[in-house]
């Protein structure tokens, strides 16, 4: 990855996380032994297809955007956290969903994804047009859902 980002490429690495998170969660429907998990694996990943969407509209939208006064500091720490995020690199949802040894494991990884995933999109709000915070600030309530359904879903275990 490159030290410096456009918004545009910001957004497609959301894309990317999404794309990851979403062949993670069918990837786990196919492993997990208990229906319950099953049935949220699934719900997480069709949730995950449409914040591919969401984020797609956002793409067709926006311009390179940051003001000047913070634009290098800005995109050093958005480069820093796209490098320490599996999920921003291509075709690594199913990868990782295959090394996953239980349904405790994938949960588990799961919640950290999702964690990730709200830190990076909050990082991301300053990188697109205001107009377009809504949608965002959308995918991170719906992220936080579900950190708290694979929450409830470990404790049921």
């Amino acid at each position: 990855m490159s030290n410096i980002f456009s918004a545009s490429e910001i957004v497609e690495l959301a894309i990317e996380i999404e794309k990851n998170g979403r062949d993670f969660y069918y990837a786990l429907i196919k492993k997990s032994k208990f229906p319950k998990a099953q049935e949220i694996f699934q719900h997480l990943a069709i949730e995950e297809g449409r914040h591919i969407l969401a984020f797609k509209d956002i793409l067709d939208i926006v311009q390179k955007h940051l003001p000047a006064s913070y634009a290098a500091e800005y995109l050093n720490y958005m480069s820093g956290l796209s490098d320490g995020y599996i999920f921003t690199q291509k075709n690594t949802g199913m990868t990782i969903a295959l090394k996953v040894q239980s349904d405790l494991q994938g949960i588990e990884m799961g919640i950290s994804f999702e964690k990730d995933s709200i830190v990076f999109y909050e990082g991301m709000k300053k990188a697109v047009p205001t107009n377009e915070h809504k949608i965002i600030n959308e995918v991170i309530a719906q992220e936080k859902l579900h950190l708290r359904q694979l929450l409830d879903l470990k404790k049921g275990l």
